[in-house]
């Protein structure tokens, strides 16, 4: 940090913010939704430029996070992983010392946690993990907001987790210790989320938090149905073994029937039809899924004009 700069608020984990800092990014992103909707224009990031780093390819958080500076009246530098090479061609140290002095902010979709944590240490910007091994904060940032939407509520639900614990799953732990949620892991034994964040998100005590291996308990009486890929960037050498593995846990007709007849599914995409989720499901009545993927818009966008303003 330079001389005369204001302290930097990073969001490298949900729990980076409090509860009220989330409702406060809730209550901004369903007014800029409702802006975008309606064609009115919102500059709050006028003349501020957005930094991404991708170590990973990516459709929706290229997209959303570059759409979303445009219609906050800023711009979005996409850095591809041949520019960066972090670690390799420069140390993470010094890319972070020198982007912080060309842009306003920093978001890295990297594959270990430890480069965003290294780039939130030494740059002056705020720093946002849009996804990392350990945790994908703002994609559950995003969804908890979906949730509110068509339940009309954030808290007292039960939200089935069905597949890898993951870092979706990880940073579902994360969100169970700043609201209440009914939260039960539905995962095959030796594919448990990080053991450090579900022990945290125990303590914390304001959650009631359950690992099962049986899929058609993990889903009885859900309010909510969430899955992910069987296999995630980086893991396709084990893909057959995993899809063998993960198999009974599909999201299927059969078992969405055994939730709340209310019951909405979810997904993060991309999503491997017929593997995790199936074409009816992902396509039929229950499926927010859609939602969920338009709301990274909204709900980033909030959370920059938080962290950037």
């Amino acid at each position: 940090m330079r001389k005369g700069e204001a302290v930097k608020k990073d969001f490298l984990a949900i729990t980076d913010l409090t509860r009220a800092e989330i409702e406060a990014v809730y209550e901004l992103a369903a007014e800029l939704k409702q802006k975008v909707k309606k064609g009115e224009a919102h500059p709050l990031l006028a003349g501020k430029t957005l930094g991404m780093i991708f170590q990973k390819p990516s459709a929706r958080t290229r997209v959303s996070f570059e759409v979303g500076m445009v219609q906050l009246g800023g711009h979005a530098v996409y850095l591809a992983p041949t520019d960066i090479q972090m670690g390799k061609r420069e140390s993470t140290a010094d890319i972070a010392r020198v982007l912080s002095r060309y842009v306003d902010g920093l978001m890295a979709r990297v594959f270990a946690h430890e480069d965003v944590l290294q780039l939130a240490a030494y740059a002056s910007v705020p720093v946002v993990n849009g996804l990392s091994d350990l945790l994908h904060p703002c994609q559950v940032l995003s969804d908890l907001f979906t949730i509110g939407e068509h339940k009309g509520k954030m808290e007292g639900l039960t939200i089935a987790w069905v597949g890898d614990g993951n870092n979706v799953a990880n940073s579902w732990l994360n969100m169970a210790s700043r609201f209440a949620l009914n939260l039960r892991l539905g995962v095959p034994e030796g594919y448990d989320p990080d053991p450090e964040i579900l022990s945290s998100a125990k303590k914390a005590g304001l959650s009631e938090i359950e690992i099962v291996r049986d899929p058609r308990e993990a889903v009885k009486d859900a309010d909510v149905i969430y899955t992910d890929v069987w296999a995630s960037m980086g893991q396709e050498a084990e893909a057959e073994k995993r899809r063998a593995v993960f198999r009974p846990y599909q999201v299927n007709s059969e078992l969405v029937a055994l939730a709340k007849p209310d019951v909405v599914v979810m997904h993060c995409l991309p999503a491997h039809r017929g593997d995790e989720i199936t074409d009816e499901v992902m396509d039929g009545p229950h499926s927010i899924v859609f939602d969920q993927a338009e709301n990274r818009l909204h709900v980033q966008k909030a959370l920059l004009v938080k962290l950037m303003s």
